[in-house]
């Protein structure tokens, strides 16, 4: 699809309520796809490879707003006035921006594995591993990704899942995944998630990227939001709980 001037890779199944799922920093969306899966019975189910992440190509200017304003004019697009919208991760980023720059696209917000704003240790890190991406590529990340955004418990007892993340890290371009790093690099504070918004968060307890004391912040400000903690689960919520995140997400639609 022709997406303000990038060509983005979209996906679209079933019938129903719409239902936009953005995936995070090295994932595509393959990351919901059991979540997809269930959901497209009930209603129509969005996923967008984000610019330069998966099958959608390298793109200039690479930001969480442009991210955000990508996946509004997908929604335009398709003729979908408004919909639900799933984040991942930096994707919760994205998707809190696109309902504060298109507060009319969004009738309800799940975060993931919901990301703080980085503090400028985080920066760095981002901006270093972008230029590990570039010098070395995926190979010398993927590692590390695997390692530590996963939980213990899944490294152990699932190691499918880990073979999966890291396939889905080896198989993005490297330089789209730094530009993407240099992105979330760059975040800057989406502001506060409009009250009126149903919200639902779901992250993991041993989730070290996304941890729930983010969550809890973010439901604190919200005021009426749910926050599900799911145990033994680290940051790649969807994979390595696939069943209860599909039965949250499921209730909370």
């Amino acid at each position: 699809m022709n997406i303000n001037g990038r060509t983005l890779a979209v996906e679209v199944e079933g019938q129903g309520p719409p239902v936009l799922m953005v995936h995070g920093l090295g994932g595509t969306s393959n990351f919901y796809q059991v979540q997809a899966d269930a959901l497209a019975e009930r209603f129509q189910v969005i996923r967008v490879d984000s610019a330069g992440a998966g099958r959608s190509p390298l793109a200039a200017d690479i930001s969480i707003e442009s991210h955000a304003d990508d996946l509004a004019a997908v929604l335009d697009e398709l003729d979908v006035p408004s919909a639900a919208v799933v984040g991942h991760s930096m994707g919760t980023l994205v998707v809190r921006a696109l309902a504060a720059r298109h507060p009319g696209k969004v009738s309800a917000l799940v975060l993931l594995g919901a990301v703080r704003v980085p503090n400028e240790a985080a920066r760095q890190a981002q901006r270093d591993r972008a230029a590990v991406l570039r010098e070395r590529g995926t190979a010398a990340v993927a590692p590390g990704v695997v390692a530590n955004a996963l939980s213990e418990q899944t490294r152990r007892d699932r190691p499918e899942v880990a073979a999966f993340v890291r396939e889905l890290v080896m198989r993005q371009d490297p330089e789209g995944y730094a530009r993407n790093c240099e992105a979330l690099a760059a975040a800057t504070d989406p502001g506060p998630i409009d009250p009126a918004l149903p919200l639902l968060l779901v992250t993991g307890d041993q989730d070290k990227v996304g941890p729930p004391e983010a969550s809890r912040e973010l439901a604190d400000v919200h005021g009426k939001a749910t926050v599900e903690i799911l145990p033994g689960v680290g940051h790649w919520t969807a994979l390595e709980a696939a069943r209860p995140t599909t039965d949250h997400l499921l209730n909370f639609l």
